[in-house]
Parts: C-alpha cells; sequence; structure tokens
C-alpha cells in the first residue's frame, strides 16, 4: 500500500489553536474533506465527568473548528451519542464544550433524538466480518451521516477491551446505537467493520487527536493521566491509531483492530509505511499498560471468558438494566467521588493543560 500521512506536533498551551491548525494543513485535511458538504465534528465523550484524557478538550474542539474554517469549511455541525454509562448533555457541560459551540454558532445534533435524525438500516457494500451476524435484523445507522464528512476528535488512550483508543474506536458511538455492548466479543472486527462503512457513506473522512494529556492504565474512564504535549492528524483513521499506539509504548499490528483494518486495506497499520511529518518521535515509547478495573474484570469473563455463553441472558433481556446500574455505581458514585475527582483537580491544579482547561471553565480563555 501507499504510504499514509500522520502529522504530530508538540504543542503548547499559548499556541494550541495555532498548532492545529498548522496540524492539520500539514495532514492535508484540505483535500480530503469534500468542500460542498456539512462535516460532522464526532467529539468523544468516554466519560460525561472531565477526566483527563478521557474526553475530547475543549482546545481540541475549538482548534478544529477554527482550523476548517480557516482551510475553507463553513458548514459545521456537531454529533453526539449518549452511552449507557455517560451523558451527552452533562459531558458537553462539564468538559466545556457549549460555550464553544455558541461561540462559533455550532449546531449540535443528537442520534438519539428523533428530531435529529433516523436509524435507518444499511446494506455495506464491503464484506462485513461480524456486524451481520450481531445484527441479523440489520444494519442500522444514523440517516443524517450520509453524504457528509466526518471529524473524529479523539484522544490518546488505553482501553480495557482493544488496548488501545482512537480514531476507529470513535466511530462507534456514531454508528451503533446503545445496544452496541452486543458486539464487545467481536469488538476488534467491528471496528473494522465500521471504518468499512465509513467508507462508504461519508464523502471524506479525518481525525485529529488530543495526546496533550494522555490515558495509561484501563481505559477509557479509570485511568493514570500523563501530560505528553502532543497532538496528531491525518486522513487514515488506521495509520493515527497506529501511530498512537506505537507512542504508547503499544505493536500496533499486534492489535486486532489494526492488524485485521491493514489486511482488510481499509488504512496502513504497518509504521515503517506510514509517512510521519512534524515532530521527532521515533524515541517515544512510553511503556504503557493497560491493566484491569471491576468493570473489565467482569466484562472479560462475560464477553471473553467462560460466562461468554450466558450473553444472551445477561445482555438481550432485562438483566442488561443491572450491569448498566453496576457500571454506573462503580464510575460515578465511587470512582469519580472517591478517587477520580482528586486526580482531576490535582491535574487542574498542578498542569499546564489543566489550567488551560480552567480558563475555558472560567471563560479567560477568550478575554
Amino acid at each position: 500500500m501507499p504510504k499514509s500521512k500522520v502529522a504530530v506536533l508538540k504543542i503548547r498551551p499559548d499556541t494550541v489553536l495555532e498548532d492545529i491548525n498548522r496540524l492539520m494543513k500539514m495532514s492535508g485535511a484540505q483535500d480530503v474533506l469534500a468542500k460542498d458538504a456539512t462535516t460532522i465534528l464526532k467529539d468523544n465523550i468516554s466519560w460525561h465527568f472531565p477526566f483527563p484524557a478521557a474526553n475530547t478538550t475543549p482546545w481540541q474542539m475549538e482548534g478544529t473548528i477554527l482550523a476548517l474554517r480557516d482551510i475553507g469549511f463553513n458548514d459545521i455541525v456537531c454529533v453526539q451519542n449518549k452511552t449507557v454509562v455517560t451523558n451527552a448533555f452533562k459531558g458537553e457541560d462539564l468538559n466545556h464544550y457549549v460555550p464553544i459551540f455558541k461561540r462559533y454558532n455550532i449546531p449540535v445534533l443528537y442520534n438519539f433524538k428523533n428530531e435529529d435524525m433516523k436509524w435507518i438500516v444499511y446494506s455495506p457494500k464491503a464484506r462485513m466480518r461480524v456486524l451481520p451476524k450481531i445484527y441479523p435484523e440489520g444494519i442500522r445507522i444514523p440517516d443524517n451521516f450520509f453524504g457528509k464528512n466526518i471529524v473524529h476528535l479523539p484522544t490518546v488512550k488505553c482501553h480495557i477491551y482493544t488496548t488501545t483508543t482512537g480514531a476507529m474506536k470513535n466511530a462507534f458511538g456514531g454508528l451503533l446505537n446503545t445496544k452496541r455492548y452486543y458486539t464487545h466479543s467481536w469488538i476488534h472486527k467491528t471496528l473494522v467493520d465500521l471504518l468499512a462503512i465509513q467508507k462508504e457513506i461519508h464523502s471524506g473522512i479525518f481525525a485529529v487527536m488530543d495526546g496533550t494529556t494522555v490515558g495509561n492504565g484501563p481505559g477509557p474512564r479509570t485511568m493514570f493521566p500523563v501530560v505528553k504535549d502532543y497532538m496528531l492528524a491525518s486522513a487514515d483513521q488506521v495509520a493515527i491509531d497506529a501511530v498512537a499506539a506505537k507512542m504508547m509504548g503499544f505493536d500496533p499490528m499486534s492489535i486486532e483492530y489494526i492488524n485485521i483494518a491493514h489486511q482488510d486495506k481499509l488504512g496502513v497499520g504497518d509504521v515503517r509505511d506510514i509517512e510521519i511529518v512534524g515532530s521527532d518521535i521515533s524515541n517515544e515509547s512510553w511503556g504503557f499498560r493497560v491493566g484491569n478495573n471491576a468493570v473489565s474484570l467482569f466484562g472479560n469473563l462475560a464477553w471473553f471468558g467462560p460466562l461468554k455463553g450466558l450473553q444472551k441472558l445477561f445482555f438481550h433481556t432485562p438483566m442488561v438494566h443491572l450491569f448498566v446500574l453496576g457500571s454506573e455505581l462503580y464510575h460515578d458514585y465511587y470512582r469519580w467521588p472517591l478517587k477520580d475527582r482528586k486526580v482531576f483537580e490535582q491535574w487542574k491544579k498542578s498542569t499546564h493543560w489543566g489550567k488551560l482547561f480552567e480558563k475555558y471553565e472560567t471563560g479567560d480563555v477568550w478575554k
């Protein structure tokens, strides 16, 4: 396959908006997105609480909007989704996207609101590896996505089920409804199927990935934040995930979703065949490890281990509400108040990115 391009820049809070503009131009956003199409911003809210590295950062959101406008894309809309453990409205508020949307007149649509979009059956032209088996009644995706550009806004972090999570995983919430937990036993192949679908329905695909503070450990929520001062951008969703995985210290081609997407020629997963422009990252290998938390230990048993045969009982009956409640209690009523809020407050107080986040919180960033 020809080399794909991934731009990586070491950046600073005082120049972050200009840096994102330069990053997107270096990686060719102006060449891969259709000028006559609406551009969807697909943010990443892994946890509605503002835990460092878990969610799209406000400067990532603002910088991408400004860069898109600078290269001639003025028809921009943000699309958000909910999950069984996150609240989109709470997330956009606590992560300070709402003032940005108001400042730049960005409409926000929700894929779970019937008045915003409908879920319609779609028959992909590409070979599907698992989705038809998971959804035998038909693969449903939002009608609003067809014929539009999409710009994904993930962060650099680990994930308990996919090792790393980034641009490819960011399509998960937008293109699958709240029953997407059905796919977890086949999560890697699901991400590959979703990328194939994206290539059919979108007029252009791009990603701007925030690595200013990155997430080590059992993500995408309960992590150990580490300041790294990087951002990445690319039109190749496989390549940007591979480069981020390499920086985290993983072998990208050993990660199933990257390897299969590379095999299916949906992008380039072998970093030897990726043109990395911008900062020199040849010595970046952070030694990250995923590990486990209470949720992943049960998930590994239920989706990949000895309880796999009971999935229909667990997740296709009202019993699923017990597991949803358990996850909510663990994350929102144990982890956040007793552990992770303290980590967030310390990050906000002691790091330059935390101090910038606080400026978005107070509005001082625009004064």
